[in-house]
């Protein structure tokens, strides 16, 4: 059982730290919309490419505020959120499971 618990602990970890970096990238990619950013600067182009999709998806079911982007707000809820619970669920069964 040690092997599975292992493998969760490892699972948990990965997962925390990817969503770290990916709620990061959100924050980089929502300061750098307050300035004139180049379009065609690769790093602008990687920020864009990397949230968008997810962005859009949460922007479809978000009112109009006026030209007040909320969702990448609503991003950030969500990976704290997926922080607390899914990761420190593989975590805590991870635990058990020794």
């Amino acid at each position: 059982m040690f092997v599975l618990s292992n493998f969760l602990s490892a699972t948990a970890r990965v997962l925390d730290i990817a969503l770290w970096i990916y709620m990061w990238i959100i924050i980089i990619r929502a300061l750098i919309s307050w300035v004139n950013p180049d379009p065609y600067n690769p790093i602008v182009r990687f920020l864009y490419q990397a949230t968008e999709p997810v962005l859009y998806r949460v922007r479809r079911y978000l009112p109009y505020t006026g030209g007040i982007d909320f969702s990448p707000l609503v991003v950030i809820l969500i990976i704290i959120f997926l922080q607390t619970f899914l990761v420190n669920t593989l975590q805590e069964l991870a635990f058990r499971l020794r």
